[in-house]
């Protein structure tokens, strides 16, 4: 009796198997999944990382601090009160090395010469004495970087951010 039993479960799982086999010669993976439609491409933000620019480069450990001067376009219009935020980010390869630099300040919009009617911009200098987190010298190698602004405003729950530019990214020498 429990041989017949057994064969009649195997049959059963047997013919499942086959079922499901053809539904999928039938029926690929591929057409099952959903289609994304295209997206349009997203709008430039108004607050913008107009100019960047690291000096000396390549850099020599010891030698001063690496100086990033950021060159930021603010949108046409623009609070007293905000506050513009510009960040740096270094990290070594492995990411065993890191560095954060922040520069947080209440914008000084200067005013409009003659009738301008452009946007205003802004320079802000970051400074990297070449020490990683743990305040240690950085070793020699290749290093990324990443320079992020972004404008923020005072609510009820503290600061939040208002907008944000697009990041710039890329590497440096450390020797």
């Amino acid at each position: 009796m429990k041989s017949s039993n057994t064969l009649h479960h195997l049959r059963r799982l047997l013919g499942l198997l086959t079922l499901c086999a053809s539904l999928m010669a039938v029926f690929p993976a591929d057409s099952l999944s959903k289609v994304k439609p295209p997206r349009a491409p997203r709008p430039e933000p108004q607050l913008k990382i107009v100019g960047l620019n690291i000096t000396p480069t390549p850099y020599a450990l010891g030698n001063g601090p690496l100086q990033f001067s950021v060159t930021v376009q603010l949108p046409k219009e623009v609070d007293g009160s905000t506050i513009l935020e510009v960040t740096a980010l270094i990290s070594s390869p492995s990411k065993s090395s890191l560095r954060f630099l922040t520069y947080r300040q209440p914008i000084q919009v200067p005013p409009a010469v003659d009738g301008e009617t452009g946007r205003s911009k802004v320079s802000v200098e970051l400074a990297w004495d070449g020490q990683d987190h743990r305040k240690q010298l950085a070793g020699v190698g290749i290093y990324s970087y990443e320079v992020r602004t972004k404008l923020l405003a005072n609510g009820e729950k503290g600061l939040r951010t208002v907008m944000v530019a697009w990041p710039k990214r890329g590497l440096l020498e450390v020797k």
